[in-house]
């Protein structure tokens, strides 16, 4: 939808203002919440193709994009019936769009896990499977490599797309930049698959589930080092009702989970940490408090980062050591870290769009 149907939420005036915070560098702001469409419950992502072309998407299969860094965003297209769960855009008009799938949520209709468009949004093919299919998409990743051919340096964008929530799992996988694509099914390793992340193109990682019940499943991380022919358990919680959600990598070697847990008894929140690749997890609490159910992970480097719960957001700069509340909106599902020059923009998506200027 374009032209003057489209609806646009604009800030008044221009970029939204903000204030420095008090001890902190005089060219830091406060988290801003963006102007965009009320909508009830959270949205699940946030994706940019460089500093000032970004997108998020909603449930009820709206999708919304940015021109200007966040400024303002406009609905460019609404397919109802689909619940776009993830995105992942290759640059301004190439880029991904990931569904949920039917049998989980109440109105989902569109069975097709995975969308391709190449003009910014505005129209959508399901990506070609060669028949096969996947049950639903809980999360995209794309990795830009670079390979040898006939004596140069090309580029090769490699591309991945995992669900789901409460199962069943498995993995699209591209390595053109989406014109073929294979499935791996990952029924024999993990009941749900959340989030996917791989370091080279076959270095990879799944954050997951053990089953599909949540009251009896645990929490997992699954580690590959042959593009997905096999897979190794890096980390299991030894907890019920646990799963892992959503990741952060700051480097290739250094990474962070969020282990989120359904089991209302237990108070303490803990996230786990890498600093081999993923080869191997440590465990470290991050908050007491049985509410703060997390969602959402993100780091700008090894020190600074932030975690969504459903009890607003958290803030460590120290690695993950200490944690203390940030003003971060409830239920912030996806952290997306925009490199703008000398600037960074944290992108937070939950119950609101919020961005952190660091410059």
């Amino acid at each position: 939808m374009s032209g003057p149907n489209r609806r646009e939420f604009v800030a008044a005036g221009a970029a939204l203002a903000a204030t420095p915070l008090l001890g902190m560098a005089p060219t830091e702001l406060q988290w801003e919440t963006l102007p965009t469409e009320a909508y009830p419950g959270k949205r699940d992502d946030i994706a940019f193709a460089d500093a000032l072309h970004g997108w998020y998407g909603t449930g009820k299969g709206d999708l919304f994009r940015t021109t200007d860094g966040g400024a303002s965003w406009a609905l460019v297209t609404s397919r109802p019936g689909t619940f776009i769960r993830a995105l992942g855009f290759i640059d301004a008009q190439s880029g991904f769009i990931g569904n949920i799938g039917t049998d989980y949520y109440p109105g989902v209709t569109d069975t097709v896990p995975l969308y391709r468009t190449d003009d910014g949004g505005v129209t959508w093919s399901p990506a070609d499977l060669g028949g096969q299919t996947l049950a639903g998409v809980c999360a995209i990743d794309i990795l830009r490599v670079r390979r040898i051919y006939q004596g140069r340096l090309e580029p090769r964008i490699v591309v991945h797309a995992a669900g789901r929530v409460g199962g069943p799992t498995g993995i699209l996988r591209s390595t053109d930049g989406g014109k073929i694509w294979s499935v791996i099914d990952m029924s024999p390793h993990a009941g749900m698959i959340l989030d996917i992340r791989f370091l080279d193109e076959q270095t990879g990682l799944v954050f997951a589930s053990t089953g599909r019940d949540p009251a009896t499943t645990e929490g997992l991380i699954l580690r590959t080092t042959d593009g997905g022919k096999s897979w190794t358990q890096v980390y299991r919680s030894g907890r019920t009702a646990e799963l892992i959600w959503k990741a952060s990598f700051v480097s290739d070697k250094v990474g962070y989970a969020t282990v989120q847990s359904y089991d209302e008894a237990r108070a303490q929140q803990l996230i786990v940490k890498t600093v081999d690749g993923g080869k191997s997890w440590q465990e470290l609490p991050m908050v007491e408090n049985a509410k703060a159910r997390q969602f959402g992970i993100g780091f700008v480097d090894e020190m600074r980062g932030w975690v969504g719960t459903m009890a607003g957001g958290y803030e460590t700069r120290d690695g993950g050591k200490t944690f203390a509340p940030a003003p971060v909106a409830r239920a912030a599902n996806k952290f997306r870290i925009v490199t703008d020059g000398q600037r960074r923009h944290v992108f937070a998506i939950g119950t609101a769009v919020q961005r952190l200027t660091i410059g």
